[in-house]
């Protein structure tokens, strides 16, 4: 056992350059997860950096110099971000308050309807089986309201916390922005000099993941725009939240898509019942999230989505409960990067041992 554990080790890392990306590889991840949330600003500027990285590089190369073009971008991002901040969440948080205010009566509704089961289906299901089944639910539903009253009240105390965020996020995005090249330079002096495999990694990597930052941008914003259009044509009631839902939820791949699809049924079901209406307003949904996982996807993100399925929906469980939202986020990002050091990792034949 030792000596296959030693010609493994022989193989995988007698190459400097496979020891230098190994390392660097172990301090990146030992730093995010045990000091993430200390550097949670940081990580979050240099996310919304790498989405401005296209503008301002354009910009720069029409013959703008870099700070004004760093500066104007920055302004224009925060504009569009007060206009959906007094603009989008109020109407979002109105709809969500009185969609929370009418769930308790779709519930009943909905539990009135399957109490009916037993006596259309007398053979099949058991009327005192399906009442505690009832009651089980109903005990869970009100357990997660409490939950999500007291998360939400001690909530209130990240407060200051978001101050912070709105201070020191836009101030590292701007020295990101202007100051990308020398920032570059600095850290490339902590790293070994045997750092030509780690640099060919980094290069694969910083334009897959700046375009699937802006790709996953621009997804959101056709996918919640389409959505919400779709939905207040059909007058859909809850159409502005239910829209925005959509478009978040293509943050999950595959989950998330099956997940939201669950209150746009409900909400079209209690308001129409099965009815045409309900029938089109399914359809209708079926066919945008057919656009988006079979036009969309392969257009924004092409080699960046080259990845079977079930690695899709293990990176989004790993890294999900490492880091929580950001984690599935990064997900397929962090999924090519992991294949990206597999196929580059340098491979030798074991060496023999002649002890």
């Amino acid at each position: 056992m030792f000596n296959l554990v030693r010609n493994w080790y022989r193989e995988k890392f007698s190459d400097p350059q496979a020891v230098t990306l190994a390392v660097i590889l172990l301090v990146g991840f030992a730093v995010i997860y045990f000091y993430g949330s200390l550097i949670m600003p940081l990580l979050v500027a240099v996310v919304f950096a790498y989405m401005l990285e296209s503008p301002v590089g354009w910009m720069t190369r029409q013959g703008i110099p870099r700070t004004l073009s760093a500066s104007l971008v920055l302004v224009l991002f925060a504009g569009l971000m007060l206009v959906a901040t007094f603009g989008l969440l109020p109407a979002l948080w109105r709809q969500g308050v009185a969609l929370a205010t009418e769930l308790p009566s779709m519930v009943s509704q909905w539990q009135n309807l399957i109490m009916t089961l037993p006596e259309q289906y007398p053979t099949l299901i058991d009327e005192h089986q399906l009442a505690s089944l009832m009651a089980n639910f109903n005990n869970s539903l009100l357990s997660t309201g409490q939950n999500l009253v007291s998360q939400s009240l001690s909530s209130l105390v990240d407060l200051v916390a978001l101050m912070v965020y709105a201070i020191l996020v836009p101030l590292l995005m701007f020295f990101f922005l202007k100051d990308k090249d020398e920032l570059m330079s600095s850290f490339g002096r902590f790293i070994p000099d045997n750092r030509d495999l780690a640099k060919q990694v980094w290069g694969e990597m910083n334009v897959q993941i700046g375009n699937y930052i802006r790709g996953k941008v621009i997804e959101i914003l056709i996918i919640g725009t389409a959505s919400y259009l779709t939905f207040f044509f059909m007058d859909l009631r809850y159409a502005a939240l239910l829209g925005a839902l959509v478009g978040l939820s293509v943050l999950i791949p595959y989950i998330g898509a099956t997940v939201v699809t669950v209150p746009v049924a409900l909400v079209g079901f209690f308001q129409w019942g099965i009815s045409p209406e309900f029938g089109y307003l399914m359809l209708a949904y079926g066919i945008i999230q057919a656009i988006d996982g079979n036009v969309l996807v392969p257009l924004l993100f092409s080699e960046a989505v080259n990845l079977h399925p079930v690695a899709i929906i293990v990176a989004v469980l790993i890294f999900g409960g490492l880091w929580g939202f950001w984690g599935v986020f990064f997900a397929i990002p962090l999924a090519t990067l992991v294949k990206a050091v597999v196929n580059a990792w340098p491979s030798h034949q074991p060496v023999a041992d002649t002890e």
